[in-house]
């Protein structure tokens, strides 16, 4: 038996080693897969298979994958969180560098020069002054989102002598560990943009997060602010970005999204969404996407999951593993309990957890498990589905 894995997007061969040819076959052309990996491809028309037991994305957003309805069908989705952040934070510094020195204005100022040499040296000298701009350490940046991203921009403008402020309600234990302790806490959004001469936004898009900046919290800040978004173009208000800038409450808007308004602000710099695109990035988050899937397909462990709890059992010797996935629902557990036990099935090991409205049980059993069963458990009312995880031996080996 070998893993069937569809690629919508071209992957990193980094990557694709961590699924190896003698436990599957990997393609952009396979029918009945189960799985696929993407990148940015759009799945939201994709019919899905019937064989399908998991997507991963090699990359953080998942908005061109229909969560929910996979989600439905018991079927996680793996993302990357993390594997591009370097990327991302390297271009936000280079983003708030080039605003606060008029970078790109003075670039475009010397490249428009006439004349002889002599001439240009004239023409800089008397034009130098329109580009004077600010230096960093003793001015405060506000940092909206604290996750993998958010982190790494909060603790390296930090080190470069600014002042940081940080707002994420939700911020992890993980995150709050690697978040230097000079970092001060923001007591709300309209607390950071009062007290934030830059403000760079690290969160995903979501209904809450949507126009997150927007002309009230604009108005709050220093005038001559400067507001980076190299995380989804609809957090903030565009127009509301435009009017500032022409005002002048803005000094400067940096971003990774590009449009027609934009285009004619002389002081917003839009680029082409360059946040991940790095061959270190693409590596690093294939990678992550192919081990997450491979751990589930295998061990049906998750990890790294946007809608499924995070799951980790070290395999029992000797035992037959089940995979359930199954809304949150009380008694879950005392079910399917009661269906082994119905069939003489001895538990050796399990673990459930639950995230939301939904659930995950891996239960490893003393003896054979047939597919029989398999079928009784999956009529359980809230069960969305549940397989017997193949040994990595038995995929290997066929």
């Amino acid at each position: 038996m070998k893993y069937r894995v569809l690629t919508l997007n071209s992957i990193s061969q980094r990557g694709l080693e961590k699924l190896p040819p003698q436990g599957y076959e990997v393609a952009a052309d396979l029918s009945q897969p189960h799985a696929i990996l993407l990148r940015s491809a759009n799945m939201h028309k994709f019919a899905l298979p019937d064989s399908l037991l998991a997507v991963a994305r090699a990359g953080a957003g998942t908005n061109n994958i229909p969560v929910a309805s996979l989600s439905a069908l018991g079927i996680p989705v793996f993302n990357a969180p993390g594997g591009n952040a370097n990327a991302v934070k390297e271009l936000v510094l280079a983003g708030l560098l080039l605003a606060a020195r008029n970078i790109c204005q003075a670039w475009d100022f010397a490249r428009s020069l006439q004349g002889d040499d002599a001439d240009l040296d004239v023409a800089v000298e008397k034009g130098k002054k329109d580009y004077s701009g600010f230096e960093l350490p003793g001015r405060t940046c506000g940092v909206i989102g604290l996750g993998a991203i958010g982190v790494e921009v909060a603790n390296a403008v930090q080190a470069l002598g600014m002042q940081v402020l940080g707002y994420d309600p939700q911020i992890t234990v993980q995150r709050a560990w690697q978040l230097s302790s000079s970092v001060q806490q923001a007591r709300s959004l309209d607390d950071l943009f009062a007290r934030a001469d830059v403000v760079t936004v690290h969160v995903p898009i979501t209904e809450q997060t949507r126009a997150l900046v927007n002309a009230a919290r604009l108005k709050l800040m220093r005038p001559g602010g400067v507001v980076l978004n190299f995380a989804r173009a609809q957090i903030v208000n565009e127009a509301d970005i435009v009017a500032a800038l022409e005002s002048g409450q803005l000094l400067a808007y940096v971003c990774d999204f590009p449009s027609n308004a934009l285009k004619a602000q002389p002081r917003a710099i839009a680029l082409p969404h360059l946040g991940a695109s790095t061959g270190e990035a693409e590596d690093n988050c294939a990678i992550m996407a192919a081990e997450a899937l491979r751990d589930f397909l295998e061990n049906g462990n998750i990890r790294n999951s946007v809608n499924f709890p995070e799951t980790l059992l070290p395999r029992m010797p000797g035992t037959t593993r089940i995979a359930v996935a199954n809304r949150n629902v009380p008694n879950m557990v005392g079910q399917i309990s009661t269906r082994l036990a119905r069939t003489s099935i001895n538990i050796a090991d399990l673990l459930n957890k639950s995230r939301g409205e939904f659930a995950y049980t891996l239960i490893d059993t003393d003896g054979i498990v047939d597919a029989a069963l398999v079928a009784d458990l999956q009529q359980i009312e809230g069960v969305l589905s549940a397989r017997i995880v193949a040994e990595q031996a038995q995929v290997l080996d066929g």
